[in-house]
């Protein structure tokens, strides 16, 4: 049973909506950073300049990775306010609290399930 509040879901889908295109912003640029996506770029570099470009590639994908792990959660939130599941624990069916919520509006366990995870 969904006990969230509405009052307190819809500033919270709003800022996961603004998130959303935030992320997917962010997306775009980490992709057009990425040393390898230069089309002008040279294939035939000194040792260094390999070093740099795999270095610049790993830490694109490392944030690509990330944002695009964000940008799942998100969207599993909204999807979960629109069938009207928000702020319940997936595992234990309990509420979650409010004030976790509102740190940490993606999640989907409480407290005491997520201790249990770890």
């Amino acid at each position: 049973m969904n006990d969230t509040p509405n009052k307190f879901i819809a500033p919270i889908k709003v800022y996961l909506e603004k998130r959303l295109i935030e992320l997917k912003l962010w997306q775009k640029k980490i992709k057009q950073s990425d040393p390898f996506s230069d089309e002008s770029r040279t294939r035939d570099n000194s040792l260094e300049e390999d070093l740099e470009e795999q270095v610049g590639h790993f830490d694109s994908e490392v944030k690509a990775s990330f944002v695009k792990t964000q940008i799942v959660e998100f969207r599993k939130a909204l999807s979960r306010i629109k069938i009207g599941k928000y702020g319940v624990c997936v595992k234990c069916k309990k509420s979650i609290d409010t004030d976790r919520l509102a740190i940490k509006p993606e999640t989907v366990l409480c407290m005491s399930c997520e201790k249990n995870e770890e």
